[in-house]
């Protein structure tokens, strides 16, 4: 999962995270985080808002700097690009990332997040299960009568087989593709037809939508079980290290746990994302990304039922 440059590879093989962060087996990419603390900001730019194009280079900018432990987001609000960094990010880090922002006097904003981002792939628990590690199911979807669930691309990328028990004796599917790092997103088979109902919680799935700023939401992990809370951001790119960056995000208050990862994140009987990674946990609070659902399906050509 560390391996230097890989983009959309279906390759199984791992490597370990970068200093501080939790060994996965098979290659499943690690992350931790937690509340975010401002941190002092540049000076309004000059004549108000910056421009789009202002904007796009600052974005061009923060990922070229390659600091791992970083995240960021042009906020259409305010204006400005959002950076957020780990507790894991030196002070010599904020300092490239501060250097690159130089040019773009105003138009960016630092936040510092406590801790190290993670995905929530874990060992034990009851859900979908690799070779030791767990992470939860997304939506069950199909395509021409076929059965299969979404998860996470990191946990795709760690395992071509599923089970539904952590002594590997019920086979539940077969990873049939997945996108990891850039996106965040697989396709699982399941071994039979039956007994997968289009449901999260009790709560009857019956279309994807793309989500918005504001919206208030679930989400549903293997751990922590079900979770209320907002969406505070799109299209958050988020720096794992190593190479590995994922972008397009959406960002929530939610908690998540070890285990949640893949999860799904959805509002009433809309299915609007797949838990990626993120912060804190569910007895202090924390804030959690997600791969939204529609790129999802049409990458595949399946539909949420």
């Amino acid at each position: 999962m560390r391996n230097k440059g890989r983009r959309n590879t279906t390759s199984r093989s791992g490597t370990a995270g970068r200093a501080g962060h939790l060994a996965v087996p098979a290659g499943v990419l690690v992350l931790l985080a937690a509340t975010v603390l401002a941190l002092p900001t540049a000076q309004a730019a000059p004549g108000g808002r910056a421009s789009p194009a202002h904007l796009a280079a600052a974005v061009r900018a923060a990922e070229s700097a390659d600091v791992p432990g970083s995240a960021w987001s042009v906020d259409p609000g305010s204006g400005t690009l959002v950076v957020v960094t780990d507790a894991t990010v030196s002070r010599a880090g904020l300092d490239t990332l501060r250097r690159a922002a130089g040019p773009f006097d105003g138009a960016v904003r630092f936040e510092r997040a406590p801790g190290a981002f993670r995905h929530f792939a874990a060992e034990g628990g009851t859900a979908a299960y690799g070779v030791g590690f767990r992470c939860s199911v997304g939506f069950n979807v199909r395509s021409g009568g076929v059965s299969y669930f979404l998860t996470a691309g990191h946990c795709g990328a760690a395992t071509d087989r599923w089970y539904a028990d952590a002594a590997r004796a019920r086979p539940l599917g077969t990873t049939v593709a997945h996108r990891y790092p850039g996106d965040d997103y697989a396709l699982v088979r399941y071994d039979s037809a039956k007994g997968h109902p289009g449901k999260v919680g009790g709560q009857d799935i019956r279309k994807a939508a793309a989500a918005y700023v504001g919206e208030a939401v679930k989400r549903a992990g293997s751990t922590t079980g079900v979770h209320s809370g907002t969406v505070t951001g799109l299209g958050f790119t988020v720096n794992y290290g190593g190479g590995d960056i994922v972008r397009g995000l959406i960002r929530t208050d939610i908690c998540a746990e070890p285990g949640d990862s893949g999860g799904p994140l959805y509002d009433g009987t809309k299915a609007l994302g797949l838990t990626s990674g993120g912060s804190g946990d569910c007895t202090n609070g924390g804030t959690t990304f997600y791969q939204p659902l529609p790129e999802v399906l049409k990458a595949y050509r399946v539909a949420v039922y």
